[in-house]
């Protein structure tokens, strides 16, 4: 037995959001009574921190404290249109159409201020802590819950705003096929380091270093979680998961439940190092691009490589089983290269 090792790389380019009819997403915002702001939004959260990163565009943009911010992910019903969680287009689609629905809700919010003290809005500023407050003049101020204490009972005021973020619909062009299918690109390289013992064939992922030009981190250590967990769903997808049975002597050998279909356990989940490069990207959020489905991509062809690096075995479909490590290997010694 001998325990080979090899190393590969890999690099993707991923696009934020399609070309769908505009790819559009809306977003609403009122203030309550007391001066929280509800963010209302069709928008889903699927545990990758959406509604994090849209509470933190709106309070940045209204200049309020971010635990004055509430998210509400309604339906499809009820709540604002939006096309849908998918093409890693939530924080660029939703946080652009929350940046605009914040500006509008923030030039009454400042009215409505300017009112009560008896200025010009113009001259007026938030300070990010819930107060506005006279430039120049911070003892000049109102609190953001009695600012919207006198919009509703003394102004009959709502304040309120709405966004869209709606990107132009580009059409091929018949002579070439050019065309603009997203609104910008992310990109990333894993650099994937394994060893594959020869007698048993078995794959063992023992790191992986990426790399994330992601646009602006809105929350860096959102953006690590999800370049780790992405990760981890690329080593599953690389060498554990499959419906079919490893070793096809029957379908019945194959799993038949969540609870037979294999995933990396923690004792399978290789050693990372992260980084993150950021290049704004001049129609994001706050510079931000997608990030979503990418992190999964780049760790199986590095991991891939790797295999190839280590045994000279060509791998071209997942999982990377012991069996498919143990023909390929085969295969090079028929041909004397093993």
């Amino acid at each position: 037995m001998t325990l080979l090792h090899g190393r590969g790389y890999a690099s993707v380019n991923y696009p934020t959001g399609m070309n769908l009819g505009g790819d559009p997403s809306q977003a609403l915002i009122h203030a309550t009574t007391t001066g929280g702001f509800v963010v209302t939004l069709s928008s889903v959260d699927l545990g990758q921190g959406l509604k994090t990163v849209v509470a933190q565009c709106a309070a940045e943009t209204l200049g309020i404290p971010m635990e004055n911010v509430i998210i509400d992910t309604a339906d499809t019903d009820t709540g604002p249109h939006c096309m849908g969680t998918f093409a890693s287009r939530g924080t660029h689609r939703v946080g652009n159409a929350v940046i605009m629905a914040a500006r509008e809700a923030r030039e009454v919010m400042l009215q409505v201020a300017a009112d009560e003290l008896e200025v010009d809005a113009g001259d007026l500023e938030t300070d990010g802590t819930g107060y506005v407050h006279l430039k120049g003049s911070p003892d000049t101020k109102i609190h953001v819950q009695d600012v919207a204490m006198a919009a509703h009972f003394d102004q009959g005021k709502t304040i309120s705003g709405r966004g869209i973020f709606l990107k132009e619909r580009s059409y091929p062009v018949p002579e070439t096929g050019e065309m603009d299918p997203d609104s910008c690109q992310a990109h990333a390289c894993t650099v994937a380091e394994v060893e594959v013992d020869d007698e048993t064939g078995v794959v063992t992922v023992l790191t992986l270093h990426n790399a994330y030009e992601i646009g602006r981190a809105l929350n860096p250590a959102m953006v690590s979680q999800q370049i780790e967990g992405g990760a981890w769903m690329g080593v599953s997808h690389a060498v554990f998961e499959s419906t079919e049975p490893y070793y096809p002597a029957s379908r019945a050998h194959g799993p038949v439940d969540f609870c037979e279909y294999l995933m990396p356990g923690p004792a399978e989940i290789p050693a990372q190092t992260s980084v993150i490069l950021e290049r704004p990207a001049p129609n994001g959020p706050f510079g931000a691009k997608g990030i979503g489905e990418m992190t999964a991509n780049a760790p199986i062809p590095a991991i891939a490589n790797a295999i190839f690096d280590a045994c000279g075995v060509r791998l071209t479909t997942m999982p990377f089983t012991p069996e498919s490590v143990l023909r390929g290997l085969d295969a090079l010694r028929a041909e004397g290269q093993g």
